[in-house]
Order: structure tokens, then sequence, then C-alpha cells
């Protein structure tokens, strides 16, 4: 499933207060921030790694009155006390291919620039793919890239401090193009490090190699680099295999699994049997 797969559905909407944004990225990298919202609606709920939908107003470009884009919550939900969400978000500028010009990304610009006490309409929570499974002793196979290590986040959350007794491996493998991109496990958000003295995670880091590399190449050569226990934890059949961030990571993985299990049959075998049983998510872009 990729981002495009949702159909916006603004029908009903939910106000939210900003209560804090924070860059967590250096300044000689892009920017990403984390951005707390707060949810005066007790009746408003969420699971781990669903997506809410921001509508920045308009006017926009062709006439739109706003504009609709979603993004992964990135906490996991309180048991009690008032609604808070977490996102994460990169400010994003595009090239346009025919002018050259270069524009800003309407939403993510817009949520970059918010500041604190201002309201942000919300729509959903929306369904995703992501979920985390009912039995303790599942094996948690995380892959992303960017911003794609949202929902993972939220994940680790839920399952060490709130639910607590995780009993299956952990898994996460992320890709970034420089070590301040490491989000959540760099020198200015290093919350991941809380979790590293739990038996069952491990976070295995991958940066870019050449100039012309991007995250999900970094991504790739950490799957490489232990393409042995991967192989082995996707032909368990307690492993979930959740994929997030650059389309270009399920390919790196095709890639890397094809060589372990020494051919390409053999990989799409076990892939298309994790598929069928509900243990393969994917929530990808170009």
């Amino acid at each position: 499933m990729t981002d495009s797969d949702f159909q916006p559905d603004t029908s009903e909407t939910t106000e939210a207060v900003v209560v804090s944004t924070r860059r967590v990225t250096s300044e000689n990298t892009d920017e990403v921030r984390q951005i707390h919202l707060r949810i005066d609606e007790p009746a408003f709920y969420f699971l781990e790694g669903q997506n809410i939908g921001v509508l920045v107003p308009g006017p926009h470009a062709f006439g739109n009155k706003t504009h609709h884009r979603y993004y992964t919550i990135a906490n996991a939900k309180a048991e009690e006390g008032g609604v808070e969400l977490e996102l994460l978000v990169r400010r994003c500028f595009y090239i346009d291919e025919v002018s050259g010009e270069q524009y800003a990304g309407v939403a993510s610009n817009y949520l970059c620039d918010a500041q604190v006490g201002d309201l942000i309409t919300l729509t959903g929570p929306h369904r995703s793919p992501f979920r985390i499974p009912a039995d303790p002793s599942s094996n948690l196979l995380m892959l992303g890239t960017g911003t794609g290590i949202a929902p993972f986040r939220a994940f680790m959350r839920r399952i060490y401090e709130e639910q607590k007794g995780w009993k299956g491996k952990v898994r996460l493998y992320f890709g970034a193009r420089t070590g301040t991109e490491m989000l959540y496990m760099n020198d200015l958000n290093d919350d991941l490090t809380n979790y590293l003295d739990e038996k069952t995670f491990k976070a295995i880091q991958s940066l870019r190699q050449g100039i012309l590399d991007d995250e999900a190449d970094a991504l790739g050569k950490g799957i490489e680099d232990n393409a042995a226990e991967v192989w082995k934890l996707v032909q368990d059949d307690k492993t979930c295999v959740y994929l997030a961030g650059m389309k270009k990571i399920a390919d790196a993985l095709d890639q890397a699994m094809e060589k372990a299990a020494g051919s390409a049959e053999r990989w799409q075998s076990v892939k298309q049997r994790l598929v069928e049983e509900r243990r393969w998510s994917e929530l990808t872009y170009i």
C-alpha cells in the first residue's frame, strides 16, 4: 500500500492546537520538525501507526479551497488524560519540471511554520496498514527511511513503555544520508536509545556510501550487511514486516533477500506468504 492509495475524506474534521514545535535535525541538513498537537475531544481515538489528515486553508492553485495531506502519527495513544498527537514533518520543496522553479510543499511548510497556539484542522484518524500484532511473542521487522520512522517510534513506545513484556524480536533498520538525519537517534533527539537496553530490541542504522546515494541506498546496504538475520526472520511464522518511506526500500529488500534465499523465486514465495497471512505492511512513496 502506498500513500496514494488513501482517498481524501474531509467530511468530518477535528481542531487541534499546536502545543510545541521543534526542529530535530541540525541546521546543515534538511529541516525536520517534531510537532506536538493537543485535541480537546476525549472521544478522539487512534491506534499506533494510523494517519491523520491535515487541511491547509486556501485558496490554493487551481481554485482549491483547501489542501489535504496525510501524516503518520508518531506517538502511542495515551491511556488517560487529554488526546495528544506527535507528527514528524520534513519541510519539502519541489522543482517544476518545465520551468525549473522551486516551490514550497503546501502542507509541510504550513506545519513547519505553525506556531504554538495555532489551530490545525485535522481529518481522521484514517486506516493504516500498520498494526501491532496482539501476540507479544511476534517478531517486528521494521524498515524505514526519513520520516517513515514515525510509526515505528510509536510502536516501540507502545510495546516497551505501556504494554511491556514484549518477547518477540524487534529489529529497526533505518537509512539516512548523514548521521544528523538519523531521526530520534541523533544528538538533538536521541529517545530511541531508551530502548537499547531492551533484550529484544536492536536498531541498525545505515548511512549512504556515495555522494549520489540517498537514504534508500543506505538502507539497502544495512539490509545487505545483515541479510542472514533478516532472511531468518522473514522465514519465521511469527514475524511481521513493515516498510515505510521511499519505494526503493522495497526493491532493496527484494535484492538482498533474493541473494540470501539463493533465488528470486524462493524469496518471492516467502514474501507472498507474508502478504497472504497479513504479516506484510507497506506504506511507501516514489
